[in-house]
C-alpha cells in the first residue's frame, strides 16, 4: 500500500470528509459545481448525515478529474480522537479496496489526523493470504495508493513515519500468529527473529542444551514432548546510552499448546496455534523500535516451545526446579504458559538488571471471562507502571485493564509438595498466574504482567483496522510506552 501526502493529488476516487450535521468543504464544492450539483443532492438524501463511517458515493460524469466521488462522514467534531480517525480510514479503505479502482485521494484536516487516518489505512489492508491457491480475481484489492491531501503542513509525513513503524510491528505479530503451527515451530520460528538482524537488532538464540547449563528446567519441562527443540530468542536494541540499563519485554511463545497430558478438548483446538501471541507482540515491538530507530535501550526475550502429549511429556504430580531454585508440582500440564515466563523472567533479570519489565502472554482463559476481547489484563507491583501501559494503550487504542495482585492469593498456590503448584484452582484464575510469575520477580524489581489471551485474536465481529484473526496486539503499545517513558 503506498500512501502519500500532498497539496494536490489526481486519483481515481476522490473523498471528502464531512462533519456530522455539516456542509460540503470548500474543495468539495468546487467539484461541486463542476460536477452539477452532484455532491450536494448526496448531502441532501435524507440517510446520509455525516455520522461517523456513513459513506456516499457519487458516479462523477465523463471529462471529470476523478471517476468517483466519495463523502465520508467523521462525525462529531467533539467526538473525534485517534481512533476514530483510524476507524474512518480503515473504513474508507476497505469500502473501495476491491472497488476495481487503483488510487484514492482524501482532502484530509490536520497534519496529526491525516496520520492517524494513514494508519487507519495501513492497518485495514493487513492481508495474510500466504497459504491461498485459489484466490479469485475480485477478491484481490485493486486499491493500492493513498493520497491524504493537506494545505501547506509538511509535518504529516513525518508524524506518520513514526506511528507506521508501530504498524510494522503489528504486521509482524499478525503474520506469525497467523502462520499455521507445522510452519512455525520453535525452530522455524528461531531462524525466522535471526533475520531481524537486518534490520540493526542484534540477535542471540539459546538452544537445548545452552537452556539446560543454565538451568531453565521449567521451560524445558514444557517443550520435552516435543520433537522440536525448544530455543530461547533475544533481541536487543541498544539505541540509548551506552552501559543504560534496559527495558526488557518478554514474551510467551507456545508455538502450538495441545495442554499436553492435560489434554485440551478437541474443539477450538486450532485456535492453540496462536498461543506464541506474547511473544508475537515482542517481536513485533523489537520490529518498530528498530525501524524507527528508537532512542533506547531494550531487549525482548522470547521462550518458544511446543506443548505436545507424547511419552516424553511432563506428568500432572511431576515436581520441576525453575532456574531461580524454586520447585514446582506440576498439577495441569495446560498451565504451561508460567512455566515458561518464570525461566525467561529469571533469564532477563539475571543477565540484564532492566530497569522495567513488561511480560505478555495468552496466559489464561479466565481473562477472557473477565474482561472478554476489548482489554488485556494488566498485573504489575507498580503504581507508576501501571498508569504509563494504561495511558499508552489507550493513545495506541490497545487497552489494558488493571487487576489485583496480592498475598491472599498466594494461599491457592501452595503445594504439598514442592514451594508452589502451578494452578491455583478456578477462582481469580488470572490473579493467581500473575501471582505465580511475581514469585519469580525479584526484590526491588519493576515488572508488569499484560495477559493478552481475549485479544491476541478475536472471531466475529470487528473493527475496519483490524480485519485478521490475528489482531497483532501489542506492539503499538509497547512502543509508545517506551517512547513516551525511556526516550529524551
Amino acid at each position: 500500500m503506498n500512501i502519500q501526502f500532498a497539496e494536490s493529488a489526481s486519483a481515481d476516487i476522490v473523498a471528502f470528509m464531512i462533519d456530522e450535521g455539516g456542509d460540503l468543504p470548500a474543495a468539495a464544492k468546487t467539484l461541486d459545481d463542476a460536477a452539477g450539483g452532484l455532491l450536494s443532492e448526496a448531502l441532501a438524501a435524507d440517510n446520509f448525515t455525516g455520522k461517523a463511517g456513513q459513506q456516499a458515493f457519487i458516479v462523477l460524469p465523463k471529462g471529470a478529474e476523478a471517476r468517483r466521488a466519495v463523502l465520508i462522514g467523521a462525525g462529531k467534531k467533539d467526538k473525534r480522537d485517534a481512533r476514530a480517525f483510524e476507524k474512518l480510514g480503515g473504513q474508507l479503505y476497505k469500502a473501495h479496496a476491491n472497488s476495481g479502482f487503483a488510487s484514492l485521494a482524501l482532502h484530509a484536516g490536520k497534519a496529526e489526523d491525516a496520520a492517524r487516518i494513514a494508519v487507519g489505512v495501513r492497518l485495514a489492508a493487513y492481508r495474510f493470504d500466504d497459504y491461498r491457491t485459489k484466490l479469485k480475481d475480485e477478491d484481490k484489492p485493486t486499491l493500492s495508493e493513498v493520497t491524504l491531501i493537506l494545505k501547506g503542513d509538511k509535518t504529516a509525513q513525518d508524524l506518520f513515519a513514526a506511528l507506521s513503524a508501530g504498524v510494522d510491528g503489528t504486521y509482524m505479530a499478525r503474520d506469525l500468529v497467523n502462520m499455521p503451527p507445522n510452519d512455525l515451530n520453535p525452530e522455524t520460528y528461531a531462524a525466522k527473529i535471526e533475520t531481524l538482524a537486518e534490520l540493526g537488532l542484534e540477535i542471540e538464540i539459546l538452544g537445548e542444551a545452552e537452556l539446560e547449563k543454565l538451568g531453565m528446567r521449567s521451560m524445558l519441562g514444557v517443550g520435552q514432548g516435543s520433537v522440536k527443540e525448544s530455543k530461547l530468542g533475544i533481541m536487543r536494541w541498544m539505541g540509548g546510552q551506552k552501559d543504560e540499563a534496559p527495558v526488557a519485554l518478554v514474551g510467551k511463545g507456545v508455538c502450538f499448546d495441545t495442554g499436553g497430558i492435560s489434554l485440551k478438548p478437541g474443539a477450538g483446538m486450532e485456535d492453540m496455534r496462536g498461543d506464541m501471541g506474547g511473544s508475537a507482540a515482542v517481536v513485533g515491538a523489537m520490529v518498530a523500535l528498530a525501524t524507527r530507530k528508537a532512542k533506547a535501550n531494550v531487549v525482548g526475550l522470547v521462550g518458544l516451545v511446543e506443548n505436545m502429549p507424547d511419552g516424553n511429556a511432563i506428568r500432572p504430580g511431576d515436581i520441576i526446579k525453575a532456574a531461580d531454585g524454586q520447585t514446582i508440582e506440576i498439577q495441569n500440564t495446560d498451565a504451561e504458559g508460567r512455566l515458561v515466563l518464570c525461566d525467561v523472567l529469571w533469564y532477563a533479570q539475571e543477565h540484564y538488571k532492566p530497569k522495567a519489565i513488561v511480560d505478555l502472554a495468552t496466559l489464561t482463559g479466565a481473562i477472557v471471562i473477565g474482561l472478554g476481547h476489548h482489554h488485556a489484563g494488566l498485573f504489575t507491583n507498580d503504581d507508576g507502571l501501571a498508569s504509563a501501559l494504561t495511558d499508552a494503550g489507550m493513545t495506541e487504542g490497545e487497552r489494558v485493564w488493571r487487576l489485583p495482585l496480592g498475598p491472599e492469593y498466594d494461599r491457592q498456590l501452595k503445594s504439598k509438595f514442592a514451594d508452589m503448584r502451578n494452578i491455583g484452582g478456578r477462582q481469580a484464575g488470572s490473579i493467581t498466574a500473575a501471582q505465580f510469575l511475581q514469585r519469580f520477580i525479584r526484590e526491588g524489581q519493576t515488572w508488569a504482567h499484560l495477559d493478552i489471551a481475549g485479544v491476541a485474536w478475536v472471531e466475529g465481529e470487528k473493527a475496519p483496522t483490524d480485519p485478521s484473526w490475528a489482531s497483532g496486539f501489542g506492539p503499538r503499545l509497547l512502543d509508545r510506552w517506551i517512547a513516551e517513558n525511556y526516550e529524551g
